[in-house]
């Protein structure tokens, strides 16, 4: 299942100048110095020992196991480039937009007569600054998974099935069984 808060951070992290560090001694390097040299603080998080780290630090350990491979390299990539990553939120929210490439299944709630029967659907298009502002925000400020799949469900609807505001007056999206989701900036 998609989820809405890995897909923003993916779509920033293609704003990326420049990789991430490759091997595992200057990714904890990397944490290590993010971390005011703290290599206490890098074990707690990582879930291993201080001189483990310091061992990483030194180069004297070069290959980590997996599960630690994949923690490193997760929490090297939430903390690189972040004056980039600010710089391609606040195009996105102001000028740019983002796009959205989703297939899931959508109800609705609509006046009666009308089919709410939930149908998936595949829609690939472009969301406006102020909706891409609307997620980036509430990413920042800690929303659940369930607040960004409504604020995703909110801005669909409101671009695609009420095309900002010209028909479907009062239709209100409801997404369900995220099957694929992608965002673009």
């Amino acid at each position: 299942m998609a989820m809405v808060g890995t897909e923003l951070d993916k779509a920033l992290q293609q704003a990326f100048t420049r990789k991430i560090p490759q091997s595992a001694g200057a990714r904890m390097r990397f944490l290590v110095k993010q971390h005011k040299d703290s290599t206490r603080q890098v074990a707690l998080l990582l879930g291993i020992t201080q001189r483990t780290v310091e061992r990483y630090v030194k180069d004297q350990i070069k290959h980590p196991r997996k599960d630690l491979a994949a923690a490193l390299e997760r929490e090297v990539r939430v903390r690189w480039q972040p004056q980039v990553r600010a710089r391609a939120r606040k195009t996105a929210a102001t000028t740019g937009g983002i796009m959205i490439d989703t297939r899931a299944r959508f109800g609705f709630t609509a006046a009666p007569g009308t089919t709410d029967d939930p149908r998936p659907r595949h829609l690939t298009l472009a969301l406006p600054p102020q909706h891409a502002a609307r997620l980036f925000d509430a990413q920042e400020a800690g929303a659940t998974e369930q607040q960004l799949q409504q604020i995703t469900a909110e801005a669909l609807g409101e671009v695609y099935f009420r095309d900002n505001g010209r028909r479907a007056h009062g239709l209100e999206v409801e997404l369900t069984d995220l099957e694929h989701l992608e965002f673009e900036l």
